[in-house]
């Protein structure tokens, strides 16, 4: 016998659509499944991270490397999150339209066979195009994996199941530039890529024999123009804060007309889905206060927190002179906390309501981001890993909370959408934080350095000041005349950290405020109305 919920410490959702009920097959089984796809969304963040901590061995000469510029290095890393950004709204809808697993299993299938090609690269050309195609394979697996959660777990086990998802992330931060540091010291740099075939492989043998399929029994007619309009309106908008990202300026015409053309088609998109008998997302639902915060924290939160991540790999690699292996070590406190956090942020969020954790949430992370501007070459490793797991406490006080008031706003039918809004909003912030923040790194760093290049060639200062690498490989070159230059390199880097960390650090205190003013606070269990009470909510039994 089952009896409908409702639960007691709802996160923000809307109130609730009758769903029906998971099949008791897949209910028992639930927990397994949940496992294959923390397995299958391992490989997409793990993936990330590790070339994260790659950069400066890809960018070596061969046979160590094979030699990228720092433009290629950046595009090895956008031609992924471009591809990735503009299908994931597309992929969501397919999955709602032909089945879940069936979109799942094609994009572990393609993010394999991209990884695989990926390590034979022999130019930077081959691996910008292969890591397209790995963009292409993730951007059918993100969303499918949270949609399918919500297929497979009851409304009132959501939060929970959410919660551990959210926390697979944490383990794959970890992970990745741990896995990524090992195989460079081991191998050479494609094994970064190789190692996920295997990844790969198992995956979609666990998901086949595990795994049920879902799909909108009711999907409607097919939105094309809608689709497309997605489609190109986020590829323009994302191509543009890439392209103003690598200028470090964004008020040139390549930089614009992408950036307006975007904005200009988003806007097309939304009026067409407004009037459409059958859009491919109800915009309505952007209408609710809650719903609206939830997907602004993710997007400020992202912004904030990617921009950082770019750059205290260079900190702690150039400036520190830790090596690969020993920086992956020094993210695994931000890792814990959110695989500690994350599976019981739903326990807090019911005591204490998702305003207040998520506003709490934001403020940790903007302290976190705030103290990137007192460290110093010297600053005690001590700090760097009690920053990082202050971070990381608020990061699982944040997403988990702001996911479920997505997801929830939806019916199950339509959790493939709801999961790639969800994803969209992540990766546009994310690429639109390196862009911008390392826009001002790079501009507040050559004005720094720009003082200090008299020693150097004077064919080569214009490239020894795009960044603190390429000024340390000149230094080295002029020997023992470049060592001035390299003290004064870390002094310009740690300037310029400094101003893009309170940058990073603003941002999230703009998501405190958008979650303490939209998000829901703590229901109330009971109103009286004369002598009349509400009833209490109704716990879920199975039997």
């Amino acid at each position: 016998m089952y009896a409908m919920s409702t639960p007691s410490g709802a996160t923000g959702a809307a109130p609730r659509i009758p769903e029906s009920r998971v099949p008791e097959a897949v209910h028992r089984r639930r927990w397994a499944i949940l496992g294959v796809l923390m397995f299958s969304l391992l490989i997409v963040v793990l993936d990330n991270s590790i070339l994260n901590v790659a950069v400066k061995t890809i960018a070596a000469p061969e046979p160590t490397g094979i030699g990228a510029t720092q433009s290629e290095l950046e595009w090895a890393i956008n031609s992924y999150t471009l591809v990735f950004a503009g299908l994931l709204f597309t992929s969501g809808l397919l999955g709602d339209r032909i089945g879940r697993k069936k979109v799942l299993l094609f994009g572990i299938a393609v993010f394999g066979l991209g990884s695989a090609l990926a390590a034979l690269s022999g130019s930077p050309a081959e691996l910008i195009g292969y890591r397209a195609l790995m963009g292409f394979g993730a951007a059918f697996v993100m969303p499918a994996t949270l949609a399918v959660l919500m297929n497979v777990f009851e409304r009132e086990e959501q939060p929970k199941a959410i919660g551990i998802w959210a926390g697979s992330v944490g383990l794959g931060i970890a992970i990745g530039p741990i896995t990524g540091g090992l195989l460079l010291e081991h191998f050479w740099w494609g094994s970064i890529f190789l190692v996920n075939v295997p990844v790969a492989v198992v995956a979609l043998v666990a998901m086949v024999l595990l795994v049920p399929d879902s799909k909108d029994p009711r999907p409607g007619r097919v939105d094309p123009l809608g689709v497309a309009l997605s489609i190109v309106g986020l590829v323009l908008l994302v191509y543009g804060i890439i392209r103003g990202g690598e200028l470090a300026d964004f008020t040139g015409a390549s930089v614009l007309g992408p950036l307006l053309g975007g904005v200009a088609v988003l806007a097309l998109f939304v009026w067409h889905e407004k009037r459409s008998s059958h859009p491919a997302i109800d915009i309505s639902y952007f209408r609710k206060p809650a719903f609206a915060a939830a997907v602004a924290a993710i997007a400020l939160v992202f912004f904030a927190l990617m921009g950082v991540t770019f750059f205290s790999a260079f900190y702690l690699q150039s400036v520190r002179g830790y090596s690969a292996l020993q920086s992956g070590l020094l993210i695994l406190p931000l890792a814990a906390a959110q695989m500690i956090f994350a599976p019981r942020a739903r326990l807090v969020v019911d005591r204490f309501g998702a305003r207040a954790v998520c506003t709490v949430g934001m403020l940790l992370v903007a302290a976190g981001l705030a103290a990137f501007a007192l460290f110093g070459a010297d600053t005690p490793v001590w700090v760097l890993c009690l920053v990082f797991f202050v971070q990381g406490t608020g990061m699982a006080h944040i997403m988990p909370p702001v996911t479920v008031a997505v997801m929830q706003a939806l019916p199950r039918e339509k959790a493939g959408s709801g999961s790639a809004i969800n994803n969209t909003f992540r990766q546009v912030g994310g690429a639109l934080g390196i862009a911008v923040l390392g826009s001002v790194l790079s501009a507040t760093y050559r004005g720094g350095i720009e003082g200090h290049l008299g020693a150097v060639p004077a064919g080569a200062r214009d490239a020894a000041g795009e960044s603190i690498e390429a000024t340390l490989g000149i230094a080295e070159k002029m020997g023992p005349a470049g060592r001035p230059l390299i003290s004064s390199a870390y002094d310009a880097f740690l300037d310029a950290m400094h101003v893009t960390a309170l940058g990073s650090a603003a941002v999230a205190l703009i998501g405190a405020v958008v979650v303490a003013l939209f998000l829901p606070g703590l229901p109330e269990p009971r109103k009286l109305a004369g002598s009349e009470e509400a009833p209490e909510p109704v716990t879920a039994a199975r039997g």
